[in-house]
Protein backbone atom coordinates (compact mmCIF):
# COMPACT_ATOMS: atom_id res chain seq x y z
CA UNK A 1 0.00 0.00 0.00
CA UNK A 2 1.21 3.48 -0.89
CA UNK A 3 0.21 6.34 1.42
CA UNK A 4 -0.28 9.75 -0.23
CA UNK A 5 0.01 12.34 2.54
CA UNK A 6 -3.05 14.59 2.60
CA UNK A 7 -2.25 18.07 3.88
CA UNK A 8 -4.64 19.92 1.53
CA UNK A 9 -2.04 20.20 -1.26
CA UNK A 10 -3.42 20.59 -4.78
CA UNK A 11 -2.39 17.53 -6.78
CA UNK A 12 -3.57 14.62 -4.59
CA UNK A 13 -6.20 13.26 -6.97
CA UNK A 14 -4.01 13.33 -10.08
CA UNK A 15 -1.18 11.56 -8.20
CA UNK A 16 -3.66 8.96 -6.93
CA UNK A 17 -5.06 8.36 -10.45
CA UNK A 18 -1.58 8.03 -11.97
CA UNK A 19 -0.57 5.47 -9.31
CA UNK A 20 -3.71 3.43 -9.97
CA UNK A 21 -2.82 3.47 -13.69
CA UNK A 22 0.56 1.85 -12.96
CA UNK A 23 -1.07 -0.86 -10.85
CA UNK A 24 -0.41 0.57 -7.39
CA UNK A 25 -2.77 0.62 -4.41
CA UNK A 26 -2.72 4.24 -3.16
CA UNK A 27 -4.52 5.61 -0.09
CA UNK A 28 -4.89 9.36 0.44
CA UNK A 29 -4.56 9.87 4.19
CA UNK A 30 -3.45 12.04 7.09
CA UNK A 31 -3.65 9.15 9.55
CA UNK A 32 -0.21 8.80 11.18
CA UNK A 33 -0.63 5.04 11.71
CA UNK A 34 -1.53 4.41 8.05
CA UNK A 35 1.40 6.56 6.90
CA UNK A 36 4.01 4.90 9.15
CA UNK A 37 2.82 1.40 8.23
CA UNK A 38 2.67 1.99 4.46
CA UNK A 39 5.04 0.17 2.09
CA UNK A 40 5.83 3.49 0.42
CA UNK A 41 4.90 7.11 1.08
CA UNK A 42 4.39 10.09 -1.26
CA UNK A 43 4.39 13.77 -0.26
CA UNK A 44 2.76 15.59 -3.19
CA UNK A 45 2.38 19.33 -3.35
CA UNK A 46 1.20 22.41 -5.17
CA UNK A 47 1.19 25.72 -3.32
CA UNK A 48 3.30 27.90 -1.05
CA UNK A 49 6.20 26.66 1.10
CA UNK A 50 5.32 28.48 4.34
CA UNK A 51 1.64 27.56 4.20
CA UNK A 52 2.51 23.93 3.45
CA UNK A 53 4.81 23.68 6.49
CA UNK A 54 2.02 25.17 8.64
CA UNK A 55 -0.45 22.58 7.30
CA UNK A 56 1.97 19.71 7.98
CA UNK A 57 2.31 21.00 11.57
CA UNK A 58 -1.41 21.55 12.12
CA UNK A 59 -2.27 18.03 10.90
CA UNK A 60 0.52 16.52 13.07
CA UNK A 61 2.23 15.06 10.00
CA UNK A 62 5.84 16.06 10.65
CA UNK A 63 6.65 13.30 13.16
CA UNK A 64 5.13 10.55 10.95
CA UNK A 65 7.25 11.82 8.02
CA UNK A 66 10.45 11.67 10.11
CA UNK A 67 9.48 8.20 11.34
CA UNK A 68 8.85 6.89 7.80
CA UNK A 69 12.22 8.21 6.59
CA UNK A 70 14.03 6.87 9.68
CA UNK A 71 12.60 3.38 9.26
CA UNK A 72 13.81 3.23 5.65
CA UNK A 73 10.43 3.30 3.89
CA UNK A 74 10.79 4.56 0.29
CA UNK A 75 9.57 8.17 0.30
CA UNK A 76 8.83 10.36 -2.75
CA UNK A 77 8.36 14.14 -2.71
CA UNK A 78 6.69 15.74 -5.74
CA UNK A 79 7.06 19.45 -6.68
CA UNK A 80 6.43 21.37 -3.42
CA UNK A 81 6.92 17.96 -1.75
CA UNK A 82 10.54 18.02 -3.00
CA UNK A 83 11.07 21.57 -1.72
CA UNK A 84 9.76 20.77 1.78
CA UNK A 85 12.42 18.06 2.23
CA UNK A 86 15.14 20.74 2.27
CA UNK A 87 16.24 23.31 4.86
CA UNK A 88 14.63 26.57 3.71
CA UNK A 89 12.96 28.42 0.85
CA UNK A 90 13.39 32.00 -0.32
CA UNK A 91 9.61 31.99 -0.80
CA UNK A 92 9.07 32.31 2.97
CA UNK A 93 11.78 34.08 4.93
CA UNK A 94 12.62 32.40 8.24
CA UNK A 95 10.47 29.34 7.60
CA UNK A 96 12.35 26.08 8.07
CA UNK A 97 11.67 23.08 5.89
CA UNK A 98 11.81 19.46 7.05
CA UNK A 99 15.63 19.55 6.68
CA UNK A 100 15.80 15.88 5.71
CA UNK A 101 18.22 16.90 2.96
CA UNK A 102 20.76 19.73 2.87
CA UNK A 103 20.20 22.62 0.51
CA UNK A 104 17.77 25.43 -0.18
CA UNK A 105 15.01 26.53 -2.50
CA UNK A 106 15.76 29.68 -4.53
CA UNK A 107 13.58 31.87 -6.74
CA UNK A 108 14.12 31.34 -10.46
CA UNK A 109 15.90 34.54 -11.53
CA UNK A 110 14.29 36.80 -14.12
CA UNK A 111 15.94 36.44 -17.52
CA UNK A 112 15.10 37.74 -21.00
CA UNK A 113 12.63 35.45 -22.77
CA UNK A 114 12.03 33.23 -19.72
CA UNK A 115 8.72 33.45 -17.90
CA UNK A 116 8.38 32.84 -14.18
CA UNK A 117 6.64 30.67 -13.12
CA UNK A 118 8.36 28.11 -15.31
CA UNK A 119 5.50 26.16 -16.87
CA UNK A 120 6.07 23.56 -19.52
CA UNK A 121 8.04 20.60 -20.78
CA UNK A 122 11.80 20.36 -20.32
CA UNK A 123 14.28 17.60 -21.02
CA UNK A 124 16.29 16.19 -18.14
CA UNK A 125 19.94 15.33 -17.91
CA UNK A 126 19.84 12.14 -15.86
CA UNK A 127 22.76 10.84 -13.82
CA UNK A 128 23.87 7.25 -14.24
CA UNK A 129 22.09 4.62 -12.11
CA UNK A 130 19.29 6.98 -11.00
CA UNK A 131 16.64 4.56 -9.76
CA UNK A 132 13.55 6.62 -10.68
CA UNK A 133 14.74 6.87 -14.29
CA UNK A 134 15.54 3.20 -14.81
CA UNK A 135 14.85 2.03 -18.40
CA UNK A 136 13.83 5.50 -19.55
CA UNK A 137 15.10 7.02 -22.81
CA UNK A 138 18.01 9.46 -22.60
CA UNK A 139 17.01 13.08 -21.81
CA UNK A 140 13.34 12.34 -20.99
CA UNK A 141 10.82 15.20 -21.25
CA UNK A 142 8.78 16.05 -18.15
CA UNK A 143 6.31 18.75 -17.12
CA UNK A 144 7.20 21.56 -14.70
CA UNK A 145 5.12 24.24 -12.93
CA UNK A 146 7.19 26.25 -10.40
CA UNK A 147 8.70 29.62 -9.53
CA UNK A 148 11.31 28.27 -7.09
CA UNK A 149 14.00 25.68 -7.69
CA UNK A 150 16.29 23.45 -5.68
CA UNK A 151 19.97 24.01 -5.09
CA UNK A 152 21.08 20.84 -3.30
CA UNK A 153 24.19 21.19 -1.16
CA UNK A 154 25.52 17.76 -2.13
CA UNK A 155 25.76 17.23 -5.93
CA UNK A 156 25.98 13.48 -5.31
CA UNK A 157 22.25 13.32 -4.49
CA UNK A 158 21.16 14.98 -7.77
CA UNK A 159 19.56 12.34 -9.99
CA UNK A 160 18.45 14.70 -12.78
CA UNK A 161 18.83 18.35 -13.70
CA UNK A 162 17.48 20.76 -16.28
CA UNK A 163 18.26 24.29 -17.48
CA UNK A 164 15.90 27.26 -17.18
CA UNK A 165 18.09 30.34 -16.91
CA UNK A 166 19.87 28.45 -14.12
CA UNK A 167 20.70 24.80 -13.48
CA UNK A 168 17.73 23.31 -11.67
CA UNK A 169 18.18 20.20 -9.56
CA UNK A 170 15.06 18.50 -10.90
CA UNK A 171 15.28 15.20 -9.03
CA UNK A 172 17.20 13.85 -6.05
CA UNK A 173 17.83 10.41 -4.58
CA UNK A 174 19.46 9.62 -1.25
CA UNK A 175 19.00 6.27 0.47
CA UNK A 176 15.20 5.83 0.75
CA UNK A 177 14.47 9.49 -0.10
CA UNK A 178 13.41 10.37 -3.65
CA UNK A 179 11.99 13.63 -5.01
CA UNK A 180 11.04 15.36 -8.27
CA UNK A 181 10.54 19.09 -8.87
CA UNK A 182 8.51 18.24 -11.98
CA UNK A 183 5.11 16.53 -11.97
CA UNK A 184 5.40 12.87 -12.99
CA UNK A 185 1.60 12.57 -12.73
CA UNK A 186 1.32 15.21 -15.52
CA UNK A 187 4.26 13.99 -17.63
CA UNK A 188 2.50 11.43 -19.84
CA UNK A 189 4.00 7.97 -20.35
CA UNK A 190 7.41 9.13 -19.10
CA UNK A 191 5.91 10.29 -15.81
CA UNK A 192 3.98 7.04 -15.40
CA UNK A 193 7.22 5.09 -15.98
CA UNK A 194 8.92 7.16 -13.24
CA UNK A 195 6.07 6.45 -10.81
CA UNK A 196 6.16 2.77 -11.74
CA UNK A 197 9.89 2.70 -10.97
CA UNK A 198 9.12 4.15 -7.53
CA UNK A 199 6.31 1.64 -6.95
CA UNK A 200 8.67 -1.21 -7.88
CA UNK A 201 11.57 -0.14 -5.62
Amino acid sequence: MIAIIDYDAGNLKSVEKALIRVGADPVVTRDAKVITQADKVILPGVGAFGEAMEKLKSFDLIDPIYKVVEQGTPFLGICLGLQLLFEYSEEKEGCKGLSLLKGGIKRIPDAPGLKVPHMGWNSLKVTENAKLFRNLPENPYVYFVHSYYLQAEDPAIVAASTEYGVTIHASVEKDNLFACQFHPEKSGETGLAILKNFVEL
